[in-house]
């Protein structure tokens, strides 16, 4: 599970912003909406707000270059543009298997080379005090180096710096960086990121094929969405009518000679009121979206995974994203995790669904990004769990909202017709 994200001249971001999973235990409410594990608490659920073009999905995009750090895929960083500094830095403390650690690193995107990287353990005991302890740590900036596996060291100043180094040894020959390389992946595997504005179907479709109990619940989860479908299934073309014909009277739309995609995505057929119809023809732009993120939201729920959606809300009732943020804070969720950006206030509610740690803001002002959580916002400053948080964020109390001018645009528009009429006499 994902603890903290830490970023530093990264996309939007300048000034160095920590995001935090952490859950404070000074607060007794809502207990079950905490991942509780060995003396760690994690939060399992957390909603990012802010206008447009703030940088909530920059925040998403940090922690795929993460990922794909960690996977050793395309990191596709980029530093801030009013930057002089070509150098990313980025970092994540996560929960894994009851440990905690820690990955840091520093990319320069001019030279395509890693210049930093460490990796540690931090150790809590019984009176939450808490130790770190070094496993890698290669600085070429400052020609530092350290690692757990002693003849590692003699190598480490001489290895490429086009990738981590993990990625670049045959890391079988070293106990402690063969762990760490295991630790790291295995964690990055556990990350499903999707955008709900381009959430593919493929995912679903793959689940569906298979007859089995997690399909069940995908299905289960669709069904449940939408109130008036009686079934979702992906079944042979022969079964599926158009216009009261089967696919097998060839259809004018030839539709026996599309893609494989497109033809995976007719096979899914919703059923209302006992009559079959193609999901992707007769669907709402709602209903697919739903489709398509069930499975992410059952797997998740099922192995224990990590899910970050940007713009949750995105054609789906308010009413369905609360209920699946409410799948992820129930007491039966044990290791699942979910993060999303969003702009439905209706999920902003401390007194039934959220912790105030578990509500976070993303603003920009012309000194740059700033990314907070309501936690920071105390009864000192007229903010308690019982407070009508709602109310306050549209009234600015936490920032974090736009103010579009739009009158003046209307106006604007207004005046040109007046100036054109007189243009016209």
């Amino acid at each position: 599970m994902i603890i903290e994200i830490r970023a530093k001249n990264c996309f939007a971001f300048d000034e160095q912003i920590t995001f935090s999973m952490k859950a404070d235990m000074r607060n007794k409410k809502f207990a079950s909406n905490v991942h509780k594990e060995n003396n760690f608490n994690v939060l399992k659920a957390v909603g990012i707000y802010g206008p447009n073009n703030a940088g909530k999905t920059c925040l998403i995009r940090c922690i795929k270059a993460i990922k794909n750090v960690l996977l050793n895929k395309t990191n596709g960083l980029m530093s801030n543009i009013f930057t002089e500094s070509d150098i990313c830095e980025l970092g994540i403390t996560f929960l894994s298997a009851g440990r905690k650690f820690s990955y840091d690193f520093k990319y320069d995107v001019e030279k395509e080379e890693f210049v930093y990287e460490s990796f540690d353990e931090i150790l809590k005991d019984q009176y939450n005090n808490e130790k770190e302890i070094c496993w890698l740590r290669r600085d070429a900036l400052k020609d530092e180096y350290t690692s757990a596996d002693t003849e590692l060291l003699a190598m480490i100043p001489v290895v490429a710096k086009n990738n981590v180094i993990f990625h670049l040894i045959d890391t079988s020959k070293f106990e402690h960086t063969d762990e760490m390389k295991k630790i790291l992946t295995g964690f990055a595997e556990k990350i499903d990121i999707i955008n709900m504005n381009n959430i593919p179907m493929e995912h679903t479709i793959e689940l569906m094929k298979n007859k089995n109990k997690l399909q069940e619940k995908v299905v289960g989860y669709i069904k449940n969405a939408d109130l008036y479908m009686d079934n979702f299934e992906y079944v042979e073309m022969s079964n599926i009518k158009f216009n009261g014909g089967d696919v097998g009277e060839k259809p004018e739309e030839d539709v026996l000679d599309l893609p494989e995609k497109i033809m995976d995505q007719i096979r899914l057929v919703s059923t209302y009121k006992g009559v079959p119809v193609p999901s992707m023809l007769f669907d709402s732009t709602g209903t697919k979206k739903i489709a398509a993120m069930a499975s992410y939201v059952i797997e998740a729920l099922e192995q224990g995974r990590i899910l970050v959606i940007d713009e949750l809300d995105s054609s789906i009732h308010f009413k369905l994203t609360r209920a699946t943020v409410a799948m992820f804070n129930n007491e039966l969720n044990t290791d699942a995790q979910m993060i999303f950006t969003v702009h439905d206030i209706n999920l902003m509610d401390c007194k039934r669904l959220f912790r105030k740690e578990q509500i976070w803001f993303v603003d920009k002002d012309d000194n740059g990004v700033y990314v907070y959580s309501l936690a920071d916002f105390t009864a000192e400053n007229g903010v308690r769990d019982t407070s009508d948080i709602i109310e306050k964020y549209r009234k600015g109390a936490f920032a974090a909202l736009p103010e579009p001018e739009l009158i003046d645009t209307l106006l604007g528009i207004k005046g040109n017709v007046k100036e054109d009429a007189s243009d016209g006499k």
